[in-house]
């Protein structure tokens, strides 16, 4: 009778035609970047970094801090140069613009705290974006959550449209000045036309600040006509608050634009970790399941063993 071993033992030597041990030959190493064991290079591990950049939060950081930069930047210039304005043409009187001085230092001391404030939470945002990026996961293995975890995520979803909604309102505040400076523009040019028509005095073509709110209606002189207001238009401070204030109002819009982009990315985050954290859930059962399995046949291997 013919055991299996013996069994194995031919098929051996008639698949290899031999029974002699196999030799090992040296293998030399390929020229590049990559070792015949299969490991990586520079040039790969390049590559493989740059596919766990979050470049969804990288450009969202980028114009946050671009849309914030030209916002306090040129906003905290054109706000002095409009009290400059104020002080030397619409309120001789340093009483009757106490107020609006205060208010605007005030502003500029707030403008301080939001460069600051959106710094430190754009580095944030990016780093919560490299963490909870699916790239991380290929680059470190198992991928692991907590509730803490997904708690943070959550209250950064919910903190960021909380600073959508407010900077909607800042974008809103930050027409005003420019609507009242383009109104002020747009007098000067009529001024401008009117100059060779002798029957339309410049004396009637007047700005008032006072009905805009920003002075009292007491103060003097309050508004400006003729060559008075032509010569203002042709300050080079009033084109340079103007044209500040423009880009101002265009930083706080792509501030908004880069909060509702952070919105959908961390929206997107928070619903890979819930998924996530099921999955792990999942995982971690399936081994329970399978170690008990191999439990229950180690057991009946022993109890097999010990009845023969």
């Amino acid at each position: 009778v013919i055991t299996r071993p013996e069994m194995e033992i031919g098929r051996y030597h008639w698949m290899y035609r031999s029974s002699r041990p196999h030799r090992y030959h040296h293998v030399p190493a390929l020229r590049g970047n990559i070792s015949p064991l299969g490991i990586q290079g520079c040039f790969e591990c390049c590559i493989k970094c740059l596919g766990g950049v979050p470049y969804a939060s990288l450009v969202a950081t980028i114009l946050c801090f671009s849309g914030v930069a030209l916002f306090c930047g040129c906003g905290h210039v054109a706000l002095t140069g409009t009290v400059s304005i104020l002080e030397q043409h619409f309120s001789t009187t340093a009483s009757d613009h106490a107020l609006l001085s205060e208010v605007i230092q005030l502003m500029q001391y707030v403008i301080y705290g939001i460069a600051s404030f959106f710094f430190l939470y754009g580095i944030i945002l990016l780093a919560e974006g490299f963490y909870t990026t699916s790239a991380v996961k290929e680059l470190h293995g198992e991928f692991k959550t907590t509730a803490c975890g997904r708690c943070i995520s959550g209250m950064f979803v919910f903190l960021t449209y909380v600073l959508g909604v407010a900077w909607l309102g800042v974008f809103g505040f930050s027409a005003v000045p420019v609507f009242m400076f383009y109104n002020i523009w747009s007098t000067c040019e009529v001024l401008k036309s009117f100059q060779s028509n002798v029957t339309v005095p410049g004396d009637q073509i007047c700005v008032d600040i006072r009905q805009y709110g920003i002075i009292p209606w007491n103060a003097v002189p309050g508004k400006a006509c003729g060559p008075i207001l032509e010569n203002i238009c042709n300050t080079n401070e009033f084109y340079m608050s103007y044209h500040l204030f423009i880009v101002a109002c265009a930083g706080a819009g792509a501030t908004v634009i880069a909060l509702i982009h952070f919105l959908m990315i961390l929206s997107s985050n928070w619903a890979y970790l819930k998924d996530a954290s099921k999955m792990q859930a999942y995982q971690d059962i399936k081994a329970k399941e399978e170690q008990e399995l191999q439990d229950i046949q180690s057991r009946s291997k022993e109890q097999l063993n010990s009845y023969t």
